[in-house]
């Protein structure tokens, strides 16, 4: 009887320890540790799961995630998400064939509570890669309510042949 208790007892710690939230405050305790969150939790290998409890705590309440692209009559289009509508539209995909975006040049604005970051990245399948499968600039708007920041929107456009990214947006050259 008593070690049923103590099974019992064990279940039920174990079962609200679980429920317990974890601290990302370090996460987004500053304009740098949020964008880097942003980029390294939507990133990892094929077959590796993503931290999406992360991923949310980064967006205020009814924050938006825009795409721009092209509809099937080559039209420029927007693509308006929740955090929530990213996971169900991206998860499979990023599982299937692994992402890793990385961050190459940013550009910050502040002003009083509100920051908005330019910020160039590459992307690739695997970090073995050496030519990206993708460029783009993502345009992240934050907010700090006194206590940590928030994307409040996340915004990008990716390269294209007829929109290169501006030599300005990308990082100097060694040469």
């Amino acid at each position: 009887m008593k070690n049923i208790l103590l099974l019992i007892a064990f279940l039920i710690f174990t079962g609200i320890s679980a429920q317990e939230k974890k601290d990302y405050s370090k996460n987004v305790a500053s304009i740098d540790s949020t964008v880097a969150t942003l980029y390294a939790v939507i990133s990892g290998d094929k077959g590796e799961a993503r931290n999406w409890d992360l991923f949310k705590h980064l967006f205020y309440k009814d924050a938006k995630l825009i795409a721009t692209g092209k509809n099937e009559k080559k039209q420029t289009t927007l693509r308006y998400m929740s955090s929530e509508d990213y996971i169900k539209f991206s998860e499979k995909w990023l599982m299937d064939n692994g992402f890793h975006e990385l961050e190459i040049k940013r550009e910050t604005q502040t002003f009083g509570n509100i920051a908005h970051v330019f910020s160039t990245y590459e992307a690739f399948n695997s970090k073995n890669d050496d030519t990206p499968l993708m460029r783009g600039i993502n345009s992240i708007q934050l907010f700090n309510d006194g206590k940590r920041w928030w994307i409040v929107n996340l915004y990008w456009n990716q390269e294209s042949k007829e929109i290169p990214i501006p030599e300005d947006h990308l990082p100097k050259s060694s040469n």
